[in-house]
């Protein structure tokens, strides 16, 4: 496990390897959350960047025939 030091100005710094493996880069924003005694922090991902991922899914529903 990585240590880091909270500055006086409340700012972290991400260690090098966790921002590699993380893909991370500068300007990436982050949700940021407290779970009991845990900080979370979640990229937030652009929607545009998701396009394409489902490509080929089958959207096919099953419906009942009394629904519409």
């Amino acid at each position: 496990m990585t240590t880091v030091t909270l500055s006086s100005k409340y700012q972290v710094v991400i260690p090098v390897d966790i921002r590699e493996q993380a893909g991370l880069k500068p300007g990436t924003r982050f949700g940021i959350m407290a779970l009991g005694n845990t900080i979370r922090m979640v990229p937030i991902v652009p929607i545009e960047s998701l396009r394409g991922t489902a490509k080929g899914i089958d959207a096919a529903i099953q419906r009942d025939e009394d629904r519409f």
